[in-house]
């Protein structure tokens, strides 16, 4: 059997640790810790009678509905914060920030091993056992304890990794504050999965607007009120996940409480051994991801041979050109997301090949409205950067097609991991994550010296197109092919590398195509689109909204 064949069973443990831990968490694309987790699995056994739920949870529908409505209103306040730290913020105390705040990126999964990433898949096991106190009393109090450690060792190592995340020995009191900042940010997170897992979507989001909004509104006061620098920044970073994090503590009370208290006993070693194996899947997706996503800044301090104050300052360009495209990226996610459920709906009932079309649909609809929003960002480039920016970030404007180009692969690749989350090969994705880091480091040793920020970037590029072609070859392998309209979207946002104009030109040009010729869309596509368009027509179109005012 070909290892690249879908089989029909697995291991349970594998197959959830490598979906959660492949699809990319969303702190990579905003500074809004998102955690993804997974409805837990039903439980049916008369030995263990299910306790009642200690919180209402959400159904299905309505969970997406809060996601939805929640995403739009937390990426459009984290896309305004951003604009205004690139106003308000110098080059250098901007990659200060962004450098920082990869630290706790990659620190936070670490300190704690992982351990909250269970919650999506154990807490309901135990609950419905009567054991969901015991489990969280041992998890909570593991993830407290590591926690405490890593804190003190982060405090004690300050200097050394000063140098490490900052390129210089001098920000030791940056690295203090986000000690500080780690232990809130680690509770946080935990509360969020511990949420989420008890299937309370409403009060899981909830937390996350409330973080991204205090963020917005603490970050602006200190930036006015205190000083104008990244240390704020990461204070008002802090203060967010705190004042979202303390009312939860409060709802945990209540479910530690609401938990029946005669609980059947469980020897430690046997709850460790089962949720063990699945942690450290999670913590190696996770520690890969946001490598994938942080790597080249570190590349950049630490091996552009720059000094370190220009080697932030880079960092800092970097960060305004990112602005916006990981603004699409963060799209990209939400919407490869939400498909999941209904792709693996007909996978289960043995539709595979209606499941390919689908997604070959989805990846060319989305595939040419994320180029065209592209292209407009890069036509209208100059205008952000020069009045939104104050033109602080030259060389950000400079590399702003590369960027665009990087996050566009990126989306469309995290489009394309739903055949392999289907087919039940997630961990392949994190293969073709890996095979992309490893051409990235090298790449960058060898273009960061002459070129700069620009070799930095065109190293991403470089990465994000060998993950692309690698989950297209896995999918390949599965049973997902790519026709010729497949391919030109996913080749068609190199033209935003050939000028704005020309990236403009394109649009009408590859519309046309999709109308009136048959290689971009089949005819059997334009049906199912206009269909669609028709089905929602007349379910929001005018004429039901005046019938429905008719009948008030």
């Amino acid at each position: 059997m070909s290892p690249f064949a879908p089989r029909k069973s697995r291991g349970q443990n594998a197959a959830f640790a490598e979906r959660k831990a492949t699809l990319i968490p969303s702190p990579i694309l905003t500074h809004d810790p998102l955690p993804l987790t997974l409805m837990p699995l039903a439980f049916d056994n008369s030995e263990y009678p299910a306790p009642p739920m200690p919180l209402q949870s959400d159904t299905l529908v309505d969970s997406v509905l809060i996601l939805l409505a929640m995403n739009i209103v937390q990426r459009l306040v984290g896309f305004v914060r951003a604009v205004l730290f690139c106003r308000w913020l110098n080059a250098e105390q901007l990659g200060l920030w962004d450098m920082a705040f990869s630290f706790l990126l990659l620190a936070a999964p670490l300190s704690v091993l992982a351990i909250p990433g269970v919650f999506g898949r154990y807490l309901e096991h135990y609950r419905q056992r009567g054991q969901l106190r015991m489990f969280l009393r041992r998890t909570i109090l593991a993830c407290g304890g590591l926690t405490i450690v890593a804190c003190a060792a982060v405090l004690m190592l300050r200097q050394w990794l000063s140098e490490l995340v900052f390129g210089a020995e001098d920000q030791s009191n940056m690295i203090v504050f986000a000690a500080v900042c780690l232990v809130i940010v680690i509770a946080y997170n935990l509360l969020v999965e511990l949420f989420t897992a008890l299937r309370n979507i409403r009060l899981a989001s909830a937390m996350q607007l409330i973080n991204s909004v205090a963020f917005a509104v603490l970050g602006i006061g200190l930036l006015f009120g205190w000083q104008p620098t990244a240390k704020s920044v990461l204070v008002s970073y802090g203060g967010s996940c705190l004042i979202a994090a303390v009312p939860a503590v409060f709802v945990l009370l209540r479910v530690w409480r609401s938990a029946p208290p005669p609980e059947p006993t469980l020897p430690r070693g046997i709850l460790w051994a089962r949720i063990a194996p699945f942690a450290a899947w999670v913590l190696l997706g996770s520690v890969l991801a946001n490598l994938f996503g942080v790597v080249d800044r570190y590349m950049i301090l630490h091996f552009s041979q720059m000094p370190a104050d220009k080697a932030l300052d880079a960092v800092g360009n970097y960060y305004a050109a990112r602005v916006v495209p990981l603004l699409l990226v963060s799209i990209a996610a939400m919407l490869g997301t939400m498909i999941t459920p209904h792709l693996s709906h007909d996978w289960e009932a043995g539709n595979h090949d209606l499941v390919v079309a689908r997604l070959r649909l989805f990846l060319k609809v989305f595939g040419f409205a994320l180029y065209a929003t592209a292209a407009m960002v890069l036509l209208f480039g100059p205008l952000m950067f020069d009045v939104g920016f104050r033109g602080k970030f030259p060389q950000g404007l400079d590399v702003l097609p590369c960027t665009l180009l990087c996050c566009m692969w990126f989306g469309l690749s995290m489009i394309l991991q739903n055949y392999l989350l289907c087919a039940e090969k997630a961990g392949l994705a994190s293969v073709a994550l890996a095979l992309g880091l490893a051409l990235d480091v090298p790449l960058n040793l060898l273009l960061l010296p002459p070129l700069g920020l620009k070799g930095a970037v065109l190293s991403a590029v470089a990465a994000n197109a060998v993950s692309l072609w690698f989950v297209c070859r896995f999918n390949r392998h599965l049973g997902f092919r790519l026709d010729n309209g497949a391919r030109l979207v996913l080749v068609l946002p190199m033209l935003l590398c050939c000028g704005p104009w020309l990236a403009t030109l394109a649009l009408p040009v590859v519309a046309a195509c999709a109308v009136w010729g048959n290689r971009l869309l089949s005819r059997n596509e334009k049906k199912q689109l206009v269909e669609g368009l028709g089905d929602y027509g007349r379910r929001f179109g005018p004429k039901r909204w005046f019938a429905n005012l008719g009948k008030t």
